[in-house]
């Protein structure tokens, strides 16, 4: 027999370089690991309760394909993040994987270029040289983990990552929840199911063994201990929202046997905004108002950002606008800034140490 059994469809197979060598090209900071500790204790206690005052809000590009604008809005929303600190913890989307209904631009990981080369090894290194430059600002990130391999290229990097509505679901991206370093935010299902998450918290509380790559890029067996630093986020589905006091309430009690006082954060964009960019600021203020009104149970706001608003279509070889998302449609900077500073201004501060 002379016909092939494996890999009938596959064109190419090619070594990506390991995480270690990569970490070892581009290696954390003293100044950005600080950071990143830093920041993953101040979500831990914004999540159980220690700090009952201020809300986590992750807010930026949709996704980051160009690394000076997304640079260019750090700087922006770093000046924001210290003026607003006794009231919001800031972390900045840095989102480099975007899981696709069907087909389209993977992200920056995938095709650093947007010409369909998809350079992956260019990808993670890009990636982390993004990271970095934006931790060393200052400036803690978070990120929504697609490949259960790129993790270890970047998560030392990141503050805090999200579990997106279409890998909720996936035992594997459970798994991978169970035993990264950071808190980690579960999104309810693309349809609106909120027990799809709910489960998920449940098993990346507990330990798992499962099959990964170890720092010099072999295959290995992963062993975790489980994550307690957990949450959800309702993103609405299936054409409808779920941020209102009801289903505030209804998340509140799926999750009361999690260990996590403040469980819920709000995704203002998806569903929850009708997919219409600009009610992202009507979502954020119904939200503050829940909270004002005594809902503890919810710990941040999720907004898509970037520097200019709206979206625009990425086509090979056509020139794009500078700070305009080429996934998602998002809110421009001045906006932003505005909305963050009006619903600060809701808040009663009080001193952070």
């Amino acid at each position: 027999m002379n016909r092939p059994i494996d890999n009938q469809h596959v064109i190419e197979i090619k070594a990506l370089p390991s995480p270690r060598a990569i970490k070892t090209k581009l290696p954390i900071t003293d100044q950005a690991a600080a950071l990143v500790v830093e920041t993953r204790e101040a979500i831990r206690r914004i999540l159980h309760g220690e700090d009952r005052d201020r809300l986590l809000v992750i807010v930026g590009p949709c996704s980051i394909h160009d690394a000076d604008a997304a640079y260019e809005y750090a700087v922006k929303l770093k000046s924001l993040a210290d003026t607003l600190r006794d009231r919001f913890l800031i972390v900045m989307r840095t989102y480099f994987e975007k899981p696709r209904t069907t087909l389209g631009w993977k992200g920056l990981i995938n095709d650093p270029r947007l010409d369909g080369t998809c350079d992956i090894a260019a990808g993670v290194e890009l990636a982390r040289a993004i990271l970095l430059r934006i931790n060393q600002l200052g400036l803690p990130c978070g990120t929504e983990l697609l490949d259960p391999i790129s993790p270890q290229y970047v998560a030392d990097l990141i503050s805090w990552a999200a579990i997106g509505a279409r890998t909720t679901e996936s035992q594997t991206h459970r798994e991978m929840a169970s035993g990264v370093s950071m808190p980690v935010g579960f999104k309810n299902g693309t349809e609106g199911s909120l027990q799809v998450a709910v489960n998920a918290m449940i098993s990346a509380r507990a330990p798992h063994h499962f099959v990964g790559i170890n720092a010099d890029g072999q295959t290995a067996i992963i062993k975790t201990m489980g994550n307690p630093n957990r949450h959800i986020v309702l993103r609405g589905g299936g054409g409808r929202t779920n941020y209102e006091a009801h289903d505030v309430v209804k998340a509140e009690a799926a999750v009361s046997g999690e260990g996590v006082v403040r469980p819920i954060m709000i995704d203002c964009s998806h569903d929850n905004s009708k997919k219409d960019h600009t009610l992202q600021g009507f979502v954020a203020r119904e939200v503050l108002q829940q909270f004002k009104e005594g809902r503890q149970s919810i710990m941040g706001l999720m907004l898509e950002s970037n520097l200019n608003p709206g979206k625009q279509a990425w086509k090979e070889g056509v020139a794009l606008l500078h700070g305009v998302s080429i996934t998602d449609a998002c809110l421009g900077w001045n906006e932003t800034e505005q909305l963050l500073h009006e619903l600060a201004a809701a808040i009663t501060p009080k001193p952070v140490s």
